[in-house]
């Protein structure tokens, strides 16, 4: 069939991949296509095991993902779709690359031929709905298309794409009974709210799907047009058909466009998508196509690709690791996403209709994982779109009073840890890239700072996190320790010298982490006690444990800032060395939690998730690169294939791939905003990089092959190189490094002069900068628990040594006139203990506080008898009288002292075994929203004489909120009249229906945890 001419921006090509080839694919697609960038890239890869990408057409940080969808729920379906699958339940427009959560999936379409089914179906029987088996021999991708025949339909599914239009093309068999199916509902793990659609025109329709899922508040506007108008269109509202719908409004519309098609007939159907409207849409529409031409389209995908990946030039190695190559850096430029229309218009973090003055608008940054390597690589070879990354987080900031920490389509998510922009922002103003208000920049970067949630309070306060106030509190501290670095670097460039000496200083308390004992950075509590037991191997998730998706292993060897600092810690250089090599000597096994991100193990050196991302170029840091250039090309080895399960974990929005293209050239960002690139081991001939101010850095190599890893000379320029690092702005100059390969480890760059250095203070500043003060440690009681049944003997003790405890009893400030502690002493009744430790020069440590309650509780006797009437969790389990034990839970979800209730009513009844006179009955929940955790939405308390007749003594409500607060511990109180006395308690806990739509669980029930029932 005839097609119409596209109108499209063409974007010259500035280099090729292959010099002596032409740069654009033709789009004739019978005429072989020609070898470029784009031919070396297999979208596939990553498509299984845990690599959670998406096969189909997107552009270079597109707003459009077209790709199909297998899968919506669970955790390797993020992107919608997974290889293990053999059925395809339709085409949508948005998809996460890479990511370790599930959303978008927005409008969907599904050609079908035959009876008209609404639902997709299952997997385990596709024939119940509308979905279609396929084969994977019958799939293509590459950058910007992707193909698919549906063997249920005989259709063959073509996609393509522009910035902000997903362009697809079925070709149909003859028949009476073609459709494609409009599915609003559909979306990966996430709940429509609202969802409408209109038609505008024989052959248009526009509307909405709006959602809740991690991004708590999307909206997509849409406007479809086809190639041919409609035969009929029906609507489908809650499962019915509407016949001949004009417009339909619900939370589960759909459409049903009917056609009768001729053999091998194609319907191409252009979708424009936008945050703002369906003008928005419509424009965005407009500007980006003309007609038709499904090739045109493709071809103009291509060749921009084709552009992008050009800017580093690989030449040598084979097939296999161009593959792996291009396809990583193909990777680190699906995300961002633009996030506004044409018109620059887009909705902002207020969810208000802003526009963009001199930049483009983004989304989805994912920090915590590509703070590390992937925008380090945007300064390289995407600077210009780095700054409108960055102008994005400042805006976002202005919109909201925050600097995004994890954010997707204007809604914060509050995902994982860290206030990573500030590494992102630095990194530029730092080389010179910073077009945009540094001004605003700095106050932002302090905004962050100083926020108090998070654990950041304590972390401001005490110089570390608490592992009891805060769940993952190494993991955090150390981090943040990181991040306070970024912030001193760009006060110091603005010429702010107080503020610097205050946030380089916290730069240093990763410090008061490190237990010289065992050799690690691990947790301790408030008192400066360390967690105990400890086990390195040791795995916590994100939301518990003192690590975040990871152990003490992969947590020791963050201090980028620092390594010389960490190196001294850990005893100097011999002694660091060989704690890198235990580390990948270790038994490689994740501790049965089954942690599914501590993948892509090597001991426990874990490369399918970003803590451990830095680690192997530590060795240069020590004076043996050769380490490095050894486990470098091991990773790259083992950890990488051009397989579709060729990525060992979470492929993270760039950073697991960006980790890749870094390696492959021969260095690594291992401190993200300090300029200096770590040299590893080069797998390639040549590589060039083509930097935007025309400059070019070539790395050669001589005799490189997979067993000559080890680098044994080198030359920058023709000039002898002897050292293990290179500066951001050898780079930027352009230049020639030249390297010899050898089969053997030589002495290359082990000598002091040739290493890398990391202070967070520079050794001449540091008498001036680093405050030191002398640390004292609150005091702390040995007691299992400040609740007791009859008396209890009460012994302080404190972690700082050559200290004098003062304490009072009555509930006032202790100080050095207050009773000295010299031996234990008996409580008889509920007491408030309060405490300080002096040091001989007179330091004070802060004021420990114990409320000691004096209370019933089950001690093995026959009373107090606990009943509980609701079903037990296997593993959120406190134990037969866990909530009436005499000990409290911590904040930690984990700690085994908890009882886990989801779905039902909590009730306990507490018989004392005779009447009572009561005063006060407390209990606790705990409230970890990102665990799924919340407050029950009701307490009642109740009172008894007999057990039968209850009276209800109080009545306390919680309000749903509306954001993830700091996890905390609640505990209700009552008090009880004291008229009577009681033998039997009543406490009754009632959830909330449903996880809030804002909650990536939203329509999900929630977790009650409850802790002691506190009976005085």
């Amino acid at each position: 069939m005839s097609r119409l001419i596209i109108s499209l921006l063409w974007v010259p090509l500035l280099f090729s991949c292959v010099s002596h080839l032409n740069n654009v694919a033709s789009s004739n697609q019978d005429e072989p296509e020609e070898t470029t960038c784009t031919t070396f890239v297999d979208p596939f890869i990553g498509t299984s095991a845990h690599g959670h990408t998406f096969p189909g057409a997107t552009m270079p940080f597109g707003m459009v993902q077209l790709s199909p969808d297998t899968g919506i729920e669970g955790w390797d379906w993020c992107s919608g779709y997974h290889s293990s699958d053999n059925s395809i339940m339709g085409f949508s427009h948005t998809h996460l690359s890479g990511t370790g959560g599930g959303d978008y999936g927005d409008i969907l379409l599904m050609p079908t031929v035959g009876e008209i089914k609404t639902e997709a179906g299952s997997k385990e029987n596709p024939d119940e709905g509308y979905r279609s088996r396929f084969e994977h021999v019958k799939e293509e991708a590459r950058p910007g298309y992707y193909s698919v025949f549906l063997e249920d339909y005989k259709v063959t599914a073509e996609l393509t794409a522009t910035t902000r239009v997903g362009v697809h093309r079925y070709t149909f068999p003859k028949s009476q009974d073609s459709h494609i199916i409009l599915d609003l509902k559909h979306g990966i793990s996430d709940t429509a709210r609202d969802t409408w659609f209109k038609v505008t025109a024989d052959n248009e329709i526009v509307g909405l799907r709006r959602s809740s899922g991690w991004a708590r508040d999307q909206y997509v506007y849409f406007v479809a047009q086809f190639s041919k108008p409609f035969t009929s269109l029906q609507g489908v509202k809650e499962g019915s058909l509407i016949d001949d719908a004009k417009e339909v409004h619900g939370t589960d519309v759909k459409a049903v466009i009917n056609y009768v098609t001729d053999f091998d007939e194609e319907v191409i159907v252009k979708v424009a998508i936008s945050g703002v409207s369906v003008e928005g849409a419509r424009k965005n529409l407009e500007a980006e196509t003309k007609g038709f031409d499904f090739d045109a389209v493709r071809k103009n995908a291509d060749a921009v690709w084709n552009e992008r990946l050009s800017k580093i030039e690989a030449e040598g190695g084979d097939k296999v690791q161009k593959t792996i190559f291009y396809t990583s850096l193909y990777h680190t430029m699906i995300a961002p996403n633009v996030y506004m229309d044409v018109d620059h218009q887009y909705r902002g973090m207020d969810q208000k209709i802003h526009k963009a003055e001199g930049f483009t608008n983004y989304t989805l940054f994912s920090l915590w994982d590509t703070f590390r390597a992937t925008h380090p690589l945007f300064t390289l070879i995407a600077p210009k779109e780095n700054n409108d990354f960055i102008k994005s987080m400042l805006a976002k900031y202005e919109q909201s009073g925050q600097l995004p920490i994890w954010e997707l389509s204007a809604n914060e998510t509050g995902t994982m840890i860290g206030f990573h922009s500030a590494p992102v922002i630095a990194d530029a103003i730092l080389k010179g890239q910073a077009n945009f208000d540094q001004e605003l920049a700095y106050k932002a970067l302090v905004a962050a700072a100083e926020d108090p949630r998070r654990g950041l309070d304590w972390f401001n306060s005490e110089g570390f996190i608490p592992v009891e106030k805060e769940a993952n509190a190494v993991s955090k501290g150390v981090e943040y320790a990181y991040d306070m670095w970024t912030v001193a670097e760009v006060a110091k460039k603005l010429g702010k010298t107080e503020e610097y000496n205050k946030y380089v200083n916290r730069a240093l308390n990763y410090k008061k982490l490190y237990d010289k004992e065992t050799g690690f950075l691990r947790g301790k509590d408030m008192y400066g006690v360390w967690t105990t037991p400890f086990d390195p191997m040791k795995i916590s998730l994100l939301g518990a444990g003192d690590y975040t998706e990871g152990n003490a292993w992969h947590y020791n060897f963050f201090a980028p800032q620092d390594i010389n600092g960490l190196i001294d810690l850990h005893g100097g250089d011999a002694n660091f060395i060989a704690k890198i090599d235990r580390m990948f000597e270790q038994e490689a096994v994740n501790d049965n939690h089954m942690a599914h991100d501590v993948t892509g193990l090597i001991g426990q050196y874990a490369q399918g998730n970003e803590p451990s991302h830095h680690v192997i170029y530590l060795y240069n840091y020590a004076g043996e690169p050769f380490k490095t250039q050894l486990r470098i090309r091991q990773v790259m080895d083992e950890m990488y294939t051009a397989d579709r399960d060729g990525l060992s974990g979470n492929e993270d929005c760039g950073q697991m791939s960006a980790w890749y293209v870094f390696s492959a050239m021969g260095f690594y960002p291992v401190n993200p905003a300090d300029g200096q690139y770590i040299i590893g081991s080069p797998t390639f001939g040549k590589i060039t990089i083509h930097l935007d101010n025309g400059n070019d850095f070539v790395i050669q190599t001589e005799n490189n092959n997979v067993n000559n890893i080890y680098i044994s000379s080198a030359t920058l320029d023709g000039k002898a190189f002897n050292q293990t690092y290179l500066s951001h702005n050898m780079i930027e100059k352009g230049g020639v490094l030249d390297m010899k390969m050898s089969a053997e480890k030589s002495t290359w760059g082990q000598e002091k002069a040739a290493r890398p250095t990391s202070y967070a203070v520079a050794p001449s500043e540091a008498n001036a900068v680093i405050v030191s003060t002398e640390e004292v440690f609150r005091p702390y009681i040995t007691n299992e628990s400040v609740i007791f049944n009859e008396t209890t003997s009460v012994t302080l003790k404190d972690m700082t040594p050559n200290v004098s405890i003062y304490y009072t009893l009555d509930g006032t400030e202790p100080t050095s006139k207050s009773k000295l502690f010299e031996e234990a002493f008996i409580l008889e009744k509920s007491t408030t203990l309060k405490a300080i430790a002096i040091n001989e020069h007179g330091v004070s440590s802060k004021v420990s506080d114990f409320k000691f309650k004096k209370a019933f509780y089950q001690t093995g006797g026959e009373y107090p008898i606990l009943a509980i009437n609701y079903d037990k969790n296997a593993t959120y389990n406190a134990g037969i009288n866990g909530i009436l034990d005499g000990v409290y839970a911590s904040d930690n979800l984990r700690d085994g002292k908890w009882d886990g209730v989801s779905g039902q009513d909590l009730e306990a009844v507490i018989d004392l075994g005779q009447k009572e006179p009561l005063h006060q009955i407390s209990i606790g929940f705990l409230e970890n929203t990102s665990s799924w955790v919340f407050l029950p939405k009701e307490i009642k308390f109740f009172v008894s004489v007999d057990g039968e007749e209850f009276k209800e003594i109080s009545v306390q409500n919680t309000d749903m909120p509306n954001d993830h607060p700091t996890i905390n511990v609640t505990r209700f109180t009552t008090e009880v009249p004291t008229s009577n006395k009681y033998r039997f308690i009543k406490v009754v806990a009632t959830p909330f229906e449903a996880l809030p739509n804002w909650h990536p669980g939203g329509g999900n029930k929630p977790w009650m945890f409850t802790d002691e029932i506190v009976i005085e």
